[in-house]
């Protein structure tokens, strides 16, 4: 009966996470994360097929459970990211700030993405309602863009009717790390109090990386995303957190 149950439960896992990576991968968002998904789901249809043949019986105890030892750890720091990611969800930044960092995202020959679009109409109603804020838009050109991703984003914000003069374009950035870098050179990092712009689910890396790097006063201001790539979003950004504080690039803060 245990067995039946095993091989159900994963046998379900293993075709969701399938079909989920097939919808996220239909996005174009230019990475190829989606087949983290679909690796999930085979290993889940391959754990279906061990409890069809009682092979996790069959292993000798020790290995059974440093097996089990390794998977509570994975999800003790799992659940502890997680936790720090979803804190940040509502952050509203701080009212008169000196400048707002938008970071970058996919950008497309019609203009930014929904990702994108999300983060700048949410710096768009900030600085309406701050006049004396200064922005900075951070983004390079990937090899499936048109443009810098920064151009685009001044382009959008004007239409949205911030006048160019308030914004700052850093186009040679790759990726959340040089956002923060190259963005720090257009600003007092010292003494500008700093809004980072970026979708719920990045604010707290984003805002980590901006003090470990030494901007001195910063806060985080949330954007939303879709619901239905939520799922694929905090994945993702569970291994950019440890990527990034393994590297050295941002502490592990609440």
């Amino acid at each position: 009966m245990k067995n039946l149950s095993g091989l159900i439960i994963w046998s379900v896992l293993g075709i969701l996470c399938i079909i989920y990576g097939l919808i996220v991968s239909r996005t174009g968002s230019g990475t190829g994360f989606f087949l983290v998904w679909i690796a999930l789901g085979i290993l889940a249809l391959l754990l279906a097929a061990a409890c069809r043949m009682q092979i996790w019986s069959r292993l000798p105890g020790i290995l059974r459970t440093a097996a089990m030892i390794l998977l509570l750890v994975f999800l003790a720091v799992f659940t502890i990211v997680q936790g720090k990611i979803v804190s940040r969800f509502h952050s509203a930044g701080k009212p008169d700030l000196d400048v707002v960092i938008v970071l970058g995202a996919q950008v497309y020959d019609y203009g930014p993405s929904r990702v994108l679009r999300n983060r700048l109409d949410t710096a768009a109603a900030y600085l309406k309602d701050n006049e004396g804020t200064m922005c900075i838009v951070s983004g390079g050109q990937g090899y499936n863009e048109p443009a810098p991703e920064a151009e685009i984003m001044k382009q959008y914000l004007t239409e949205q009717g911030i006048v160019p003069e308030r914004i700052i374009i850093e186009n040679q950035s790759r990726n959340t790390v040089e956002n923060i870098r190259l963005s720090m050179k257009l600003m007092d990092p010292e003494q500008d109090y700093t809004g980072i712009v970026t979708n719920n689910f990045h604010v707290y890396r984003g805002c980590a990386i901006a003090e470990k790097t030494g901007i001195r006063h910063v806060c985080g201001l949330a954007a939303p995303s879709n619901r239905l790539y939520l799922p694929n979003n905090l994945l993702r950004e569970f291994f950019g957190v440890v990527k990034d504080w393994l590297a050295g690039n941002m502490d592990l803060k609440d």
